[in-house]
């Protein structure tokens, strides 16, 4: 499988570099390797490949990742690294999971969730 270097305006690569699949299916990749600077790998990720009801449960959803870094952040606020930008970045997760569970209830309430179906 080829990969490809993400890059973002706002992402560093002072310590690490994020690749993702360059060919994938279902409109977004799926799978992505963390490396450090000698190009190890030292992370990867597999997020779910199509709909589950068609496809199985074969990978993490992006609420299982937003998930994870919630908790590492709740974990730093209530240390003495708490600080604001862990509290407005601590908002905006949890944000970002009520904008994904209203997508999911608008598919679950017009009979599509878990399907290709638009």
């Amino acid at each position: 499988m080829g990969l490809v270097k993400m890059t973002n305006g706002l992402l560093t690569e002072k310590y690490t570099t994020v690749h993702h699949e360059k060919d994938y299916q279902f409109n977004a990749p799926h799978y992505f390797e963390v490396h450090d600077l000698s190009g190890n790998v030292i992370g990867k990720v597999h997020f779910q490949e199509g709909p589950i009801k068609e496809n199985g449960v074969n990978g993490v959803a992006n609420e299982d990742l937003i998930n994870m870094v919630l908790r590492r952040l709740e974990g730093f606020q209530n240390s003495d690294y708490r600080c604001r930008e862990n509290a407005v970045a601590i908002t905006k997760l949890e944000e970002s999971l009520m904008w994904l569970r209203k997508r999911t209830m608008g598919r679950e309430a017009r009979g599509v969730e878990g399907t290709h179906t638009v």
